[in-house]
């Protein structure tokens, strides 16, 4: 199952037919996310892990400043992550202190003995059924989610879950506790979208309100997203360039 993640800075709908209903679908929200559970885990044992790119864009108002990072991700079958940087420019003190360390924390939360209690499981949070929505003309269950503990890896928030694939497709919320004194808000919005049979992250936007440094927003686009299998099958997808904004997801 997915991992939401809530790093120093940050953390971690445009729908086609606002408020209509969806008929046919499941009632109970552990109900779905037990079966988002068993689905998740098919996923994970068929793909073998994953690998991509992903860009890092930091703007923060008050100071001015901009910065990006260009990294590549390495997923394993067991889901522990390695980054590689593969460029950066801008502000090199949010490279450094921030964008690189919610790498770290990434790094961190993947590992066996943290993902247990980050992912989206009872052990871990309540769910309640808020309704059904349409996203891109795909039914999905809307369900709200209340931490069980004011874990700074934890976070309260709603998520959208596809009706057919029983998949993550959309993530708004804030920290289950906040990261700092210095900080008076967080809020990030995480979506996820089907390729080839799998679910992969699209874009995250992150607004924090901070004591010092304003309002920072950070946005990640993550790109060239595979299961790992498919190097098995031969797949050599085209790189992107550091440079390029023509981001062409998975």
């Amino acid at each position: 199952m997915k991992t939401i993640r809530v790093g120093t800075l940050l953390f971690w709908l445009t729908l086609t037919a606002s408020g209509q209903s969806v008929s046919g679908l499941l009632t109970d929200a552990n109900e779905v996310m037990a079966k988002m559970s068993l689905n998740d885990a098919q996923r994970e044992m068929l793909s073998q892990g994953y690998a991509g790119r992903r860009l890092y864009i930091l703007d923060n108002e008050r100071m001015h400043k901009h910065s990006e990072l260009l990294v590549e991700v390495q997923c394993d079958p067991a889901g522990a992550k390695h980054f590689e940087v593969v460029s950066e420019e801008g502000w090199s003190s949010a490279n450094k202190h921030v964008l690189k360390k919610m790498l770290e924390s990434e790094v961190e939360t993947s590992g066996a003995s943290l993902r247990p209690k980050t992912r989206l499981t009872a052990d871990n949070y309540n769910f309640s059924l808020a309704g059904t929505q349409w996203l891109e003309g795909r039914p999905t269950y809307v369900i709200d989610v209340v931490p069980k503990r004011a874990d700074k890896y934890l976070f309260e928030g709603r998520i959208w879950v596809d009706g057919h694939d029983y998949a993550l497709v959309r993530v708004e919320g804030r920290p289950a506790r906040n990261p700092s004194a210095w900080t008076r808000s967080v809020h990030f919005t995480h979506q996820y979208q089907q390729s080839a049979g799998f679910w992969f992250p699209s874009t995250t936007e992150s607004v924090t309100q901070a004591l010092v440094f304003g309002r920072t927003e950070v946005t990640i686009r993550y790109f060239d997203y595979r299961p790992n299998t498919a190097s098995v099958l031969g797949s050599n997808p085209r790189k992107a360039s550091f440079k390029e904004r023509s981001y062409v997801e998975h």
